[in-house]
């Protein structure tokens, strides 16, 4: 029987101290801590994340106002955004339209307002990387003394992932699409996180026994959102692993606000 890395058990209990916390700043300063999200790009999937970040911002007492907007105007929007002073983060949601802009556009936001952590400048945690982390901890896996395998270098997750083991003195490898013999990689290792966003991509003949595996790849396959674990994976025994809904989805979103609570607190201490 397979172990169970529920990230939404854990989000619950995040959510509810996130709840009193916004509570705390509302009485105490008079402040509503509010998260901006600038969209240009209209896609279902898209739609789907916006909502739910809308969605537990109301659950927790965080406005969110959502702007959808022409790539042409966004320049302006993250000026105008950044000297509002009611507003504590922006979001500017990927992917662009035009996306050899991303980079040169992410680095407009105010680092103080940067709750992605995608301004190469940024002093906030990046929010899935850290949702990985606390759900490791949240289930007491320790990386010490551990084999860790990593997959994927992407600017959401691998890339600030690599840099936060790598710094912490983690036993590390990490693969890529370069990497000439995964599965080799993977039966080595203790700890598998991958985040390519490439369905099936771990099979079981990749893994053993007692492996701890997060799966915090996303990819839209035929409308159907799908993780890098073949469904197959499931069928195995005596694994820890994300379940296919609910494992560092909820983490993150539960990241993402805490990046904003901070950027809240910090902001009322610095006007009170």
């Amino acid at each position: 029987m397979n172990k169970i890395l529920s990230g939404k058990d854990l989000a619950d209990y995040i959510k509810l101290r996130q709840s009193k916390e916004v509570r705390s700043i509302s009485q105490s300063f008079h402040v509503i801590p509010k998260l901006a999200i600038i969209q240009c790009k209209d896609d279902p999937a898209i739609n789907t994340y916006v909502k739910l970040k809308q969605a537990y911002g109301m659950d927790i007492g965080v406005s969110v106002d959502i702007y959808k907007i022409d790539q042409k105007q966004i320049l302006n929007k993250i000026h105008q955004l950044n000297h509002d002073d009611s507003v504590h983060g922006i979001i500017v949601q990927l992917p662009l339209e035009d996306v050899s802009k991303t980079d040169d556009i992410l680095d407009l936001v105010d680092i103080n307002k940067d709750v992605d952590a995608l301004n190469k400048k940024s002093k906030f945690d990046p929010a899935t990387p850290n949702a990985i982390l606390w759900l490791l901890a949240g289930y007491n896996i320790d990386m010490k003394n551990t084999k860790v395998l990593l997959i994927g270098r992407g600017k959401l997750v691998g890339g600030p992932l690599e840099k936060i083991l790598k710094q912490s003195g983690v036993n590390l490898t990490v693969a890529d699409n370069k990497t000439k013999n995964l599965k080799n990689e993977c039966l080595k290792a203790d700890i598998i996180i991958t985040a390519t966003g490439q369905p099936d991509l771990i099979k079981p003949d990749m893994l053993r026994e007692g492996n701890v595996i997060v799966d915090a790849g996303t990819a839209s396959d035929n409308g159907v959102t799908r993780g890098d674990l073949s469904d197959s994976v499931y069928e195995m025994d005596k694994l820890i692993l994300t379940p296919k809904r609910g494992g560092v989805g909820p983490l993150t979103v539960c990241s993402l606000f805490e990046n904003v609570l901070k950027a809240a607190r910090k902001s009322v201490k610095l006007n009170h």
